[in-house]
């Protein structure tokens, strides 16, 4: 409860923290589009399908091996079941970076390095009745094309000179989809909760080759450009069941599963082609459409006592269904059903003791994954990655405010059949605002 004379002082606070979350938003939906025109971050197998399928449950999830389907949270939001909405208690808003460096080989020891900063995630929830009905609204990345590959080569019998002409040819990928999301949850009994939400995604994929020929040989270079502008709707309902004292008078356990609907992304794919910096339209399908699998989630999640949590997950994604009018786009030959299993757990010390000292109120946290990966080059085995994943979450001055710093190392794919091998590592930052909002004045 609140009085008037902390009022003023409370939504002195909550403009300030609705001030953070427009920046926030301005930054994730203006410049990101340009950052993933220009940012070489990425992995060459993000040329497949709609490229690199990118996840973040939340910032506590994401260093526990970004296992979540099952987990109930009073301090994050879960964005891998909408059902653990109805979960919260305070009014939060947040907003994570990432940075990833990629270090790309092939069998012949030749390797070369990309690297960049993009958005993870901007959120904003809050409770409708308090530990029973909570909304929720998020924007992050869906997935992300970004890849560059050279090729030499020499152009022989030409009319125009009197030996071979060499040449280089750069094939090139970028931009990505992103996913606007809202929803609902609520529970139904003290053990069952329910949720949905609905999703928009949307962006531009482009992939393009560019061939420069050696001096003197009197050609221009030469540039063809495949963008393609998709939108399009889908939907996510899910489920979780708790049972706690079990063991204990503080232990719980629960089960939680969503599914993700089939989603039809609709648009035009534009085909350019020209000579230096001139470019003209060579084709242009304005109708098309590409048909993206629905998505299957299921987890579990222990928590023994307020100072240990471990969560498991599973997920599966029928790519090979996938189906596009789209000529040539996506990759559909090359892609595979995903499956994959994660695991993680988290410590802190203090437990709820807010009068702890410092680092025994901080949160540890270590996990893994392994993703069999919907990326199969023709005539090649599926791309699986296996990384390892940690953070810390650092309690702030002002109550229901972290700072989450989490890491992940790993590799992916393989060198053999003339592929590549990603050896990878990311650094993600998240402030997370919880703060009472919308609640009676207590009249003195």
């Amino acid at each position: 409860m609140v009085n008037e004379r902390t009022f003023p002082h409370r939504l002195a606070h909550g403009l300030f923290v609705g001030g953070c979350l427009a920046l926030m938003i301005c930054f994730g939906l203006t410049p990101y589009s340009a950052q993933a025109q220009t940012n070489p971050d990425g992995s060459l197998y993000s040329r497949f399908g709609v490229g690199e399928l990118r996840s973040f449950p939340s910032s506590q999830l994401d260093a526990m091996g970004g296992a979540g389907t099952g987990t109930l949270s009073l301090n994050y939001l879960n964005h891998d079941n909408p059902a653990s909405w109805g979960y919260q208690v305070l009014t939060r808003a947040s907003g994570s970076l990432r940075y990833q460096n990629v270090l790309i080989e092939d069998a012949a020891g030749n390797s070369s390095q990309l690297q960049g900063a993009t958005l993870n995630s901007v959120e904003f929830s809050f409770p409708i009745l308090s530990r029973r009905m909570g909304m929720a609204f998020s924007f992050a990345p869906y997935s992300r094309m970004n890849y560059s590959v050279q090729q030499t080569g020499e152009l022989t019998n030409s009319p125009l000179a009197d030996e071979d002409i060499p040449f280089q040819t750069t094939l090139q990928g970028s931009g990505g989809l992103q996913q606007l999301r809202g929803g609902l949850g609520y529970r139904i009994t003290d053990n069952l909760s329910v949720g949905a939400n609905a999703s928009m995604i949307f962006g531009i994929l482009e992939q393009g080759r560019e061939t420069l020929f050696g001096a003197g040989a009197g050609l221009e270079p030469s540039t063809q450009t495949d963008a393609t502008r998709l939108r399009g709707f889908t939907g996510t309902l899910g489920a979780i069941y708790a049972v706690e004292g079990l063991r204990s008078d503080n232990d719980m356990l629960s089960f939680g599963a969503s599914f993700t609907l089939p989603t039809r992304l609709t648009g035009e794919l534009v085909e350019t082609i020209g000579f230096s910096l001139d470019r003209d339209t060579l084709r242009t399908q304005p109708d098309g459409q590409i048909d993206l699998p629905y998505r299957m989630q299921a987890g579990a999640a222990y928590q023994p006592n307020n100072r240990w949590y471990f969560v498991a997950d599973a997920l599966y994604e029928p790519w090979t269904s996938l189906e596009s009018t789209f000529q040539g786009f996506p990759e559909a030959a090359a892609l595979s059903d995903r499956v994959r299993l994660s695991a993680g757990a988290e410590v802190t010390p203090a437990g709820t003791d807010d009068l702890a000292p410092f680092f025994q109120r901080v949160s540890y946290r270590l996990g893994a994954y392994w993703d069999d990966g919907y990326a199969t080059p023709v005539g090649a085995q599926d791309i699986s990655t296996l990384a390892l994943t940690g953070g810390l979450s650092l309690p702030t001055m002002t109550g229901g405010t972290r700072l989450d710093l989490s890491f992940s190392v790993g590799r992916r794919g393989t060198t053999d059949n003339d592929l590549v091998r990603d050896t990878f590592y990311t650094l993600s930052a998240t402030l997370n605002i919880g703060e009472r909002w919308f609640l009676r004045r207590q009249l003195r």
